[in-house]
């Protein structure tokens, strides 16, 4: 998959060091992935969450993070929506964010 913009990720894991690491392997797990549905990613990550408008919210570092991606499964890119901390995320709307 093509992940665009991964600078977003880079700024969080400075500022938050303890989401280096899960951050750089959620990366380098969808960097490598062919996901062409939203079933394939519950093989890997069963407690994530699927939202409207092929929406994902993965739960980094155990779920001290979240990470909100819309998926373009027809091209393989992932657009990054929102990075942040557990009580960062829910004070948005993670399905228009």
């Amino acid at each position: 998959m093509r992940i665009i913009s991964t600078k977003c990720l880079q700024a969080f894991w400075r500022k938050h060091p303890q989401a280096d690491q899960p951050l750089k392997s959620w990366f380098e797990e969808a960097r490598h992935a062919k996901w062409k549905s939203p079933n394939d990613i519950r093989l890997l990550y069963r407690s994530d969450d699927f939202l409207k408008k092929n929406r994902v919210v993965f739960n980094i570092a155990g779920n001290k993070f979240r990470l909100v991606v819309q998926i373009r499964y027809d091209y393989g890119i992932i657009y990054m929506r929102f990075i942040g901390t557990h009580a960062e995320y829910n004070r948005i709307d993670a399905e228009t964010r």
